[in-house]
């Protein structure tokens, strides 16, 4: 079945595409991007709205409720529906610290979900997960379990990416543990990206470890070293690497919360457009109002203020956002342009991870498709081909 989308504003990477252009898919593919008339089966007319490239989570943990780090089902498929009726059409469901027993759940639910999704489309597409955790550093652990953390062990992680390394794709790690070195090449040797996070490396050890193949910083800001004394003597951290390494990108959690619109500013002058992606880090609260946690049972966080705090207030717990609010954030408090800010929750991510086909729109990639207005209010949303969420 062909469809096609027109008589909107199409968003093609840095520009815009000429007015009347239109945008076929057939099956899972773009197969035209257009001003000319092509035969079609379905026409959605986006009424002077933007066409545009379909937004990448690669960092989050749930929403609507569901948490999918317990690795259920139901879980999955909720929180697919959610964050696609928001504009992600890719998502890395992505686990905390913990037991491996726990990794191989989400992996083994992974499957099920996507041979479901395949045949029923119910939503975001999930390519593989992103383990976050657990070989962090408990100094830095923020509302992740220190209990939970430890250096990285050789025969829990090459077990995990001997039987599920086609199915991970970011791992995130903290660099000054004892045999990091060796976890990260066995990463490489599987194709995954390296993250760091939850680290309280110092500045020497980020600029070795980005020579060993750490190529992303996680929730930049958030549970990174930064400035700090020794005695009397300053030092930098991973904070001022990120920015040093020319060639290191950076995701942000653009709530509003987690950074200000200052920092926003800031991180999009001096570390540039290319190297940021947007990411919601979103908790089971995700997409509910303040207040939500009344709902679960012995909740270990409270939302206000639209953002997961832990109940004494020290720490965020993780983001309730959704990306059109990231995307229209960085508009609105960063001073973005609306190409610049689509592109780093589309393109930017799908280059740092390495999703080939998408983030993007042009002929032969994956067809994740939305629809939105000025607000970054979602009128449809295309995964794979397939319309998934649609306004009436």
């Amino acid at each position: 079945m062909i469809h096609k989308f027109y008589n909107g504003r199409v968003i093609l990477g840095n520009t815009f595409a000429p007015q009347g252009t239109a945008v076929y898919t057939e099956n899972d593919r773009i197969i035209a991007v257009t001003r000319e008339e092509c035969k079609f089966d379905v026409g959605h007319d986006a009424n002077g709205k933007y066409i545009s490239p379909g937004f990448i989570d690669m960092h989050v943990h749930g929403g609507n409720g569901y948490d999918l780090r317990k690795g259920e089902l139901k879980a999955f498929i909720e929180v697919s529906k959610l964050h696609a009726k928001h504009g992600t059409c890719v998502m890395l469901p992505s686990g905390s610290s913990g037991s491996v027993e726990s990794y191989i759940k989400m992996f083994e639910t992974l499957d099920e979900y996507n041979r479901i999704n395949e045949k029923e489309a119910i939503g975001a597409h999930m390519p593989g997960l992103h383990l976050e955790g657990p070989y962090f550093s408990p100094i830095q652990a923020g509302a992740q379990q220190a209990k939970f953390m430890t250096p990285p062990i050789p025969e829990d992680y090459n077990y995990i990416l001997e039987k599920y390394g086609d199915k991970l794709i970011r791992w995130s790690s903290a660099p000054e543990l004892p045999g990091a070195k060796e976890f990260v090449k066995a990463l490489r040797e599987h194709d995954v990206v390296a993250a760091i996070g939850h680290s309280d490396a110092d500045y020497d050890c980020v600029m070795e470890a980005y020579d060993w193949g750490y190529t992303l910083i996680n929730h930049f800001y958030s549970e990174c070293s930064t400035v700090h004394r020794k005695n009397a003597y300053r030092y930098a951290g991973i904070v001022e690497a990120g920015y040093m390494l020319d060639g290191m990108d950076v995701e942000i959690i653009a709530d509003g919360s987690h950074l200000p619109s200052s920092l926003l500013k800031f991180i999009v002058k001096f570390k540039g457009v290319d190297r940021v992606a947007l990411v919601t880090d979103a908790i089971p609260c995700a997409g509910l109002p303040d207040g939500s946690e009344k709902l679960f049972e012995n909740p270990n966080f409270i939302i206000e203020d639209g953002v997961a705090k832990l109940p004494d207030r020290s720490v965020f717990a993780g983001s309730v956002c959704t990306t059109n609010k990231l995307v229209r954030n960085m508009i609105e408090l960063a001073d973005v342009s609306l190409l610049d800010a689509v592109r780093m929750a589309s393109a930017n991510p799908a280059r740092m991870v390495n999703l080939r086909d998408r983030g993007s729109i042009r002929e032969g990639n994956f067809a994740d498709i939305l629809i939105f207005d000025e607000s970054i209010n979602i009128s449809l949303t295309m995964v794979n081909g397939n319309v998934v969420f649609e306004k009436k």
